[in-house]
């Protein structure tokens, strides 16, 4: 299900100001042609047509959004951020309000590239990239003061890239998980089953998709405590944090794993499966361990269930992109489908998840040599 839901989002049929801050960034990213002077002269009137979603659905199709052509809060945010280039404008940490957008990602990839840890490369000048631009800054006999400016640009683009073969701050991150032994005893993971409280996403007659994915988070909840792990869930039953909110929470008790369970619906007879995702641009800008993360809960899911395998795949949703932590988000089945509706409505179904998702966090701590076939690993008993 879409992430875009804090706003009224703007879709066919809907005119006014609103759209035409659309159209404008749209043309801006060259994905509608200039607006000639009379349409410029209409705010009033600006129209969400045919064209207006086309262009939308290639924005969101390559920005890793929900692909809906439809402008909610995260695509809306993403418009504006896709809007800046690096050197338009200074860049520091704001500690209120963090600086968002594509010249902040460009600034991410290039100290990167130069070997300096920035953090995440997720778009958001948080204290990470300010150490890192600092770092450079100190080491070039530049001022260091965190700030961006002409000068650090200037240094740049004069310097070739230093770093080959992957980002280190990756590598580390993901060696950091083996290294720190295959136990879970201590783990911090968070678990957070979506809507909640009035919205209760798909409903298929009495059932509701949010009862089921909090009853699969309680099982979840309940097999990770078991092999000694620390587990929060976002939510009771009669929640429903934001995105926000909930990533908020899962950074506030820095957290070792984030997981959000979801199920889906389509109006297609044929849709049905499982599905994970973690944050990723799709063109390199990715979380390391969340991919390792999101292929090892999805393939453990497939191959104990028999359901669908419908691939893991990158997205910029802010659930994932401001965690963090390696974010996770799987959708266990579509409620619109008759076969999926059947399993899931089986506890013994959503028993089996819960120990597939077990299985895989204890495989994401484990050396390569010692990581057992898909489907197999059972965690032995504490003593």
């Amino acid at each position: 299900m879409g992430t875009d839901s804090s706003m009224q989002p703007l879709g066919p049929g809907d005119r006014g100001h609103a759209v035409a801050d659309v159209h404008a960034a749209l043309r801006a990213l060259t994905l509608l042609p200039a607006a000639g002077s009379a349409e410029e002269a209409s705010l009033d009137e600006a129209a969400y047509d045919p064209a207006t979603e086309l262009a939308v659905r290639h924005f969101q199709q390559v920005r890793g959004l929900t692909v809906d052509g439809r402008v909610g809060e995260e695509t809306y945010r993403a418009l504006s951020e896709a809007r800046w280039s690096l050197g338009d404008r200074l860049l520091h940490h704001d500690p209120v309000r963090p600086m968002r957008g594509d010249d902040v990602t460009n600034l991410q990839d290039r100290l990167h590239e130069l070997g300096y840890d920035a953090g995440p490369v997720d778009g958001v000048f948080g204290p990470e990239t300010e150490a890192g631009l600092r770092a450079f800054q100190r080491d070039y006999g530049l001022t260091s003061d965190g700030t961006c400016g002409p000068a650090t640009l200037r240094a740049l683009r004069q310097l070739g890239r230093k770093v080959t073969g992957g980002r280190p701050q990756l590598l580390r991150q993901s060696a950091s998980f083996v290294e720190s032994g295959p136990h879970l005893i201590g783990r911090r993971i968070v678990v957070d089953p979506g809507h909640g409280g009035t919205d209760t996403g798909f409903t298929a007659g009495e059932t509701t998709e949010a009862d089921l994915v909090l009853d699969l988070a309680s099982r979840i909840e309940g097999r990770l405590a078991a092999a000694g792990a620390t587990v929060y869930l976002t939510r009771g039953r009669h929640q429903d944090p934001s995105p926000t909110e909930r990533t908020a929470f899962a950074n506030h008790a820095r957290a070792d794993l984030f997981l959000s369970l979801h199920t889906d619906a389509h109006s297609s007879e044929h849709a049905r499966g499982v599905a994970s995702y973690y944050y990723g641009t799709g063109s390199g800008a990715s979380s390391t361990v969340g991919e390792q993360f999101a292929n090892l809960v999805r393939r453990e899911v497939v191959a104990r269930t028999g359901m669908l395998d419908l691939g893991s795949h990158p997205k910029t949703w802010d659930l994932l992109r401001t965690s963090r932590m390696p974010a996770v988000r799987l959708d266990c089945g579509y409620l619109s489908h008759p076969v999926d509706r059947l399993l899931l409505l089986d506890a013994r179904l959503r028993s089996t998840v819960a120990s597939a998702v077990l299985a895989a966090v204890q495989r994401l701590f484990l050396p390569a040599e010692a990581d057992p076939p898909t489907g197999t690993f059972v965690l032995p008993g504490r003593t």
